[in-house]
């Protein structure tokens, strides 16, 4: 599964406070349907990620309902995305990781 969307990043101070971009409700519906076969716990989704010209790997973590895109600060450094910008998100669901329960 591979979505494209733009999205704002934010700040969430929460258990590890981190900067995110939320999966828009169009696209989470898509995650939500395909979730109990790629999910390896807690329903997060294990996904590859491309901003501008930076790809990694990471874990969508549900929220509300919804997907946050973790941004590590070194994507950021790397594309000069800053606290409120939108970025555009490219993601590929990583089903190989996903099978390793």
């Amino acid at each position: 599964m591979e979505l494209e969307f733009d999205g704002e990043v934010f700040w969430w101070k929460g258990p590890a406070p981190f900067h995110f971009v939320a999966v828009p409700e169009p696209e989470a519906a898509e995650l939500r349907a395909a979730s109990s076969l790629v999910s390896y716990g807690w329903g997060v989704i294990p996904v590859a990620v491309d901003v501008g010209r930076t790809h990694w790997t990471t874990s969508l973590f549900p929220k509300r309902g919804g997907y946050l895109v973790p941004l590590r600060d070194a994507v950021r450094a790397a594309e000069r995305i800053e606290l409120g910008d939108v970025v555009t998100i490219r993601l590929t669901v990583d089903v190989d990781r996903a099978g390793r329960r």
